[in-house]
């Protein structure tokens, strides 16, 4: 094939002999009316369920908006394009216009991925990450995943706020861009992942509660926003549709659920998992990837493929920075104990009280394989929900933190990587977006009031010096500089993070199938040692040690890494980590 489509339930869909067809959910209307431009109004057809439906003698390139009373005309909740930003029309899209020059990719297994997560804006749109492909592959990266991309409010956004789910923002580039980046990317060997946002709405640019107010849960409403209402035909659909086009249209190897605790309706993950694999070409590796903060291991065991790990995260943070505000708390008390747990059995609250909630957490997970599990350092919740955005190389010490990273990498859980970490990258990432007038002071007063319960933000004059989210200087200030790559200390971690890599692929990526834990224990105050059968036999061990103490312990066969450079066997000196295997008979 040399295109493809997907037959979405709503929207624009091109028909033979120069029409299209419009569909078009708004229940709370009556009458709808669809303005294409250079011809008349046309009053659409009303089922019972509220869909308003209406063909038109229009092809690829129409603009069209929906009247949904005779002061507002909306652009289609499910546009393929929106070219003047989401207050605009959208535009009719020919989904086979784009001619595919890797047809034939299938996607690759889960074991090989390592993950690097960018946002598309900070490196210069579709096209910029582009001229960035090539020097990724050369240093190992198999996958790269890119933060939401459905269009928003203004010319620059976090990712979060976005109100048209099918829509590429303009700011980023065209559908063609985007379907460009994606083919290169195939040409280079890598994956794509697609971080997408079902969870809520942003606040600029959203006209579904005037027209579809049945969209909402109002009785399921989460720190994001309004819920959604998940429980309903139609909008269960509508994600599940968006899923599948853009695995489908755009061959995007698999997406990542934003917050999918906030989706109340668990039934519907089953739906998604079910039309993805009845849709999906024979032979095709996509991967279902979640954000769950409720440790859903049910889900991992049903078929999704993995789920960000923020329990491993979370408590390497605590040992790495001391940091026990906010959502640290919950992993501030015996950290090591806890690391030891995440590194054994893959979550680390398995139904216990979340002592910052004051409610159960998660669910048992050791039977799961590592590979379940997405072990990062930096992302950018974790980094973009600070004050100031900084990075951990900023916070940590430069020995702790070398040898938490040879960890992430040579540990049986997917690696992930937050775009400028393999070269040490000094730049925040802040939260930023491009309100204008109340709504952007409601952001701004939001932001700062968010952070009144922290120590170092207890009055007006400190949180009045966190960045105003709408100020164009926060989002330059969050593009990774890309000059530090070329000092000395930018050129270490990028010899750090390829030999790393390189290990990766040699002693664990090809013996991942079937690879188990077979054990962690703490070894010191801040040290943990922790083991792994692989696929092949062989016993993979790792330890580490964030103490400012020499630990002793066992050690033998074949060393493969160590982040200190005089070490005796057996011997953790201060802030290092050891890899080492033993060979199968």
């Amino acid at each position: 094939m040399s295109a493809f489509r997907y037959h979405n339930r709503f929207g624009a869909e091109l028909r033979p002999n120069g029409v299209t067809r419009f569909s078009f959910w708004a229940p709370a209307c009556e009458t709808v009316t669809l303005e294409i431009e250079n011809l008349a109004p046309l009053a659409m057809t009303r089922d019972e369920h509220g869909i308003f439906t209406s063909e038109a003698p229009c092809g690829a390139g129409a603009r069209y908006r929906y009247r949904v009373n005779p002061d507002l005309a909306v652009a289609d909740p499910a546009s393929r394009d929106q070219p003047d930003g989401v207050h605009g029309p959208s535009v009719v899209v020919d989904p086979t216009a784009y001619s595919w020059r890797n047809n034939q990719w299938l996607g690759k297994p889960w074991e090989e991925a390592v993950i690097y997560e960018l946002h598309a804006g900070l490196l210069g749109g579709f096209t910029g990450i582009r001229t960035q492909l090539e020097e990724l592959v050369r240093l190992g990266i198999t996958a790269i995943e890119i933060m939401p991309i459905n269009s928003f409010g203004g010319t620059r956004n976090w990712g979060y706020d976005g109100v048209l789910p099918y829509a590429p923002a303009a700011a980023y580039g065209s559908p063609e861009d985007l379907k460009a980046l994606i083919d290169q990317a195939h040409e280079l060997g890598l994956m794509v992942f697609l971080d997408v946002v079902y969870n809520h709405l942003g606040p600029d640019g959203n006209y579904l509660p005037i027209y579809a107010t049945d969209f909402f849960d109002h009785d399921n409403n989460s720190t994001w926003g309004t819920g959604i209402a998940f429980a309903r035909d139609e909008v269960a659909q509508f994600f599940i549709d968006n899923v599948l086009y853009w695995v489908m249209e755009y061959r995007f190897d698999g997406v990542r659920i934003d917050a999918a605790s906030a989706i109340t309706d668990h039934a519907w993950f089953g739906k998604l998992l079910a039309q993805v694999r009845e849709k999906s070409e024979t032979g095709r590796h996509v991967h279902l990837i979640l954000e769950n903060e409720n440790n859903d291991a049910g889900l991992l065991r049903d078929g999704f493929t993995a789920q960000w790990n923020d329990d491993v995260h979370n408590v390497l943070h605590v040992l790495l920075t001391g940091e026990q505000e906010g959502y640290y708390e919950m992993f501030s008390e015996r950290p090591i104990e806890i690391l030891a747990r995440v590194l054994e059995e893959g979550f680390a609250y398995q139904g216990e009280i979340n002592p910052y909630s004051g409610k159960k957490r998660g669910m048992p997970s050791s039977d799961l394989p590592p590979t379940k599990f997405i072990f990062f350092l930096q992302n950018h919740d974790q980094t973009g929900n600070r004050a100031f955005g900084e990075r951990l190389i900023s916070l940590a010490n430069p020995e702790a933190l070398h040898a938490a990273y040879a960890l992430m990498f040579l540990c049986p859980m997917v690696p992930m990587l937050f775009m400028g970490e393999e070269w040490g990258s000094t730049s925040p990432f802040q939260f930023f977006c491009d309100f204008h007038d109340e709504l952007a002071d409601q952001v701004r007063e939001g932001r700062r009031k968010e952070f009144a319960k922290f120590k170092a933000f207890n009055d007006a004059e400190s949180r009045a010096r966190i960045p105003d989210p709408n100020a164009l200087s926060t989002f330059e200030n969050s593009r990774p500089n890309r000059r530090q790559r070329d000092t000395p200390q930018g050129k270490l971690w990028l010899e750090r993070t390829a030999e790393l890599l390189a290990l990766r692929r040699h002693w664990i990526t090809s013996h991942l199938d079937n690879a188990y834990s077979i054990g962690a224990s703490v070894i010191g105050d801040k040290a943990v040692m922790a083991s792994w059968k692989l696929g092949n036999g062989d016993i993979l061990h790792v330890a580490l040690n964030l103490d400012d103490d020499l630990i002793r312990f066992s050690e033998n066969d074949t060393l493969i890494y160590s982040t200190a450079e005089d070490r005796e066997a057996g011997t953790l000196p201060p802030r290092s980590f050891v890899a080492w295997v033993e060979i199968a008979p």
